[in-house]
């Protein structure tokens, strides 16, 4: 018996010892995070602060031809050094970014010899990795499935959007990442669509954030999306529905070799350390050459989500330029149909009337093919290299400023070789573009700064078409501004401060104000309406002049996923606080203004009976550099640093 005892210890030993020898760690810069890779068994987990955060979890790639997900033998092992990425970008939370992570890449040959590459990039706010096929072959090679997983452990909670099932939804447009979040929910709950769960997806174990999203798909790779079923909270990489796709162009990816593909990202840290992080555009492929001095962020009047398809005839589009002008906005969008409504013709005299007043156009498009049965026109006009050259170029002689391009049809590889396409067509002719019942954008404005902004949300649009979303309303808005919002601009086209015809809006005036600072978007749609801006007092129309047009900096302030959500943006050398409340009661917050001035500053709350007060900060008492603001149910507010 004791030579038996002995000899299960030694085993024991042994495998352990063994398990050491196959494992590698890859820490964060400043120790926080450290990463356990496993090569013998493809495996990975995360430890922050020493203690485990996501549990032993996948990686490998399957390709028609290899599998890259057992029998890996390491080759090399490289040590760890430190990736430095300095970069300007505007259309984001902050302008000047410098990005630090220690990378070690693992070059692995699976059971017939062939190549792959595992890299990690591990920063102070997250993890990475992505996978790599370093020979050089001119023939194509297919990915048929993904084996990388997140494995939460028990207890953790998340907050997550469904994707919808493809050709399903208005005139078969979806999945167009428009849906509300089920929150709080225990990791391993189903989704209710078998198309799975959308990016970015937030996790909360114990009193640790963590976040996935993913960056530089590139033209070789399909967007995915985490799998429909998390057995025991073990998410997996999914790939496209059947249908996510353009009629023979490619859905899983292909490729000829080498071939890396995109970056899985998971965020790591305190909800500050999320909401401030810039891991989402760190990632992405640098910005592509091309002219700037088109390249203008800015705000736009926009007649369509209030008064709908009537509003789009040239008197009134007329009036939204008008409108734009007096708002110092810098675009007016006009929506669908208008080839059929207004005519290239009037548009071209609208163009001409709106440079006179300084605004720009922007024009609707549908992106048509096979994929959606919507109408809507213009219609088939961008299919093509040579349709979009026929397109953009007329539009360039115009002095259209950009396009606004609805209903695309998923994840496919091709469909995102799609946006591609548009994009780099677009900034031949000076186009900005704007993706709307699109898919999350995963950093694209970074690779391609004439890229502004994207719907990819259950936006304001739905707000007025049921009674029941302007309801969800305030949950929904800060549940998209902290998880959609977190690195991706955002169409939102928020703030109706007046009334929705035909909808009893429950959030106050000053939370639909504060929107305008919460939600990021290169170009920000406003839904309100000339006549709704009548009603809206001038201290308010000031603000909304002034307005910055980009940021330059992000302070998290306060909040909870759902709940509330307080942060603060630096811009035109000013810094703005704003706050939005989710839930139906009174919240208090307290704002840290030690290091900033409050010489002078304007404080936009909601008064008594829901209407704006707009009062000087010489009548709110700071103590200790501390003010504290009540957040009424459903409202918000703004807090301006003047000097």
């Amino acid at each position: 018996m004791r030579k038996f005892i002995l000899l299960i210890c030694f085993l024991a030993v042994s495998a352990l010892t063994q398990a050491q020898q196959n494992t590698y760690q890859i820490q964060s810069p400043d120790k926080s995070i450290t990463v356990n890779f496993n090569v013998a068994e493809m495996t990975y987990a995360i430890s922050y602060i020493g203690k485990p955060l996501l549990n032993t979890s996948k990686l490998g790639l399957v390709r028609k031809d290899e599998d890259f997900t057992k029998n890996l033998k390491l080759v090399k092992a490289s040590a760890s050094k430190i990736v430095k990425d300095d970069y300007q970008i505007l259309n984001a939370k902050k302008k000047n970014v410098s990005y630090r992570a220690m990378e070690r890449v693992f070059e692995t040959i699976n059971s017939s010899g062939k190549k792959m590459n595992i890299i990690f990039r591990v920063s102070n706010d997250g993890v990475a990795f992505c996978y790599k096929f370093p020979d050089k072959l001119a023939e194509i090679k297919y990915i048929t499935s993904e084996a990388s997983t997140f494995h939460f452990f028990e207890g953790t909670k998340a907050w997550l959007q469904p994707k919808a099932d493809a050709q399903t939804g208005f005139e078969h447009t979806n999945p167009s990442y428009e849906a509300h979040y089920m929150m709080d929910i225990p990791v391993g709950t189903p989704s209710n669509s078998s198309n799975g769960w959308v990016y970015p997806a937030l996790f909360k174990y114990g009193n640790q954030w963590l976040l996935l999203t993913e960056a530089s798909l590139g033209r070789t790779y399909s967007g995915t999306a985490l799998q429909k079923n998390s057995p025991n909270g073990e998410y997996k990489i999914g790939f496209p529905q059947a249908q996510e796709k353009i009629e023979g162009g490619a859905l899983n990816p292909q490729s000829e070799l080498p071939w890396q593909t995109p970056w899985r990202i998971i965020a790591i840290g305190s909800l500050k350390t999320i909401m401030e992080s810039t891991l989402g555009t760190d990632l992405a492929f640098p910005a592509k050459k091309m002219d700037s001095y088109f390249i203008k962020l800015g705000k736009s009047s926009w007649s369509w989500v209030l008064e709908k398809d009537k509003a789009t005839i040239f008197p009134v589009q007329k009036k939204y330029i008008d409108y734009a002008a007096d708002m110092n906005w810098q675009y007016c969008l006009i929506d669908a149909n208008w080839d059929e409504t207004i005519g290239y013709d009037s548009v071209q005299v609208l163009s001409d009337y709106a440079k006179e007043k300084n605004v720009g156009l922007l024009l609707w498009y549908n992106s048509a093919g096979d994929w959606n049965t919507v109408k809507f026109t213009p219609r088939n006009k961008l299919l093509t290299h040579e349709s979009r050259v026929k397109e953009f170029s007329l539009l360039e002689k115009m002095g259209i400023k950009g396009v606004k391009i609805d209903f695309f049809g998923g994840d496919g590889q091709s469909m995102i070789n799609y946006y591609e396409d548009i994009l780099e067509d677009a900034a031949t002719y000076h186009l900005l573009v704007n993706f709307h019942g699109a898919t999350l954008p995963r950093g694209l404005q970074r690779t391609y700064p004439n890229f502004v902004t994207a719907e990819a949300v259950f936006g304001y649009e739905m707000i007025t078409f049921s009674q029941d979303a302007a309801n969800k309303a305030p949950s929904h808005s800060v549940n998209s501004a902290m998880i959609r919002n977190v690195y991706d601009p955002m169409d939102f086209t928020p703030m109706a401060l007046y009334q929705i015809p035909g909808i009893k809006r429950i959030t106050t005036q000053t939370f639909e104000l504060a929107t305008s600072v919460v939600f990021l978007s290169g170009i920000q749609h406003f839904a309100e309406t000339p006549d709704g801006m009548t009603h809206v007092p001038e201290d308010v129309k000031s603000f909304l002049r002034e307005l910055p047009t980009h940021w330059d900096e992000v302070k998290f302030i306060d909040g909870f996923p759902g709940k509330y959500y307080v942060v603060a943006r630096k811009g035109d050398g000013r810094w703005y606080f704003a706050g939005i409340n989710g839930e139906n009661k009174s919240r208090k917050v307290t704002i840290d203004l030690s290091g900033f001035s409050t010489n002078d500053l304007e404080l936009f709350k909601d008064f008594e009976n829901g209407t704006f007060d707009v009062i000087k900060m010489k009548n709110v008492t700071i103590k200790d550099n501390k003010l504290e603001i009540e957040l009424k149910p459903n409202g918000g507010f703004i807090l301006v640093q003047k000097d």
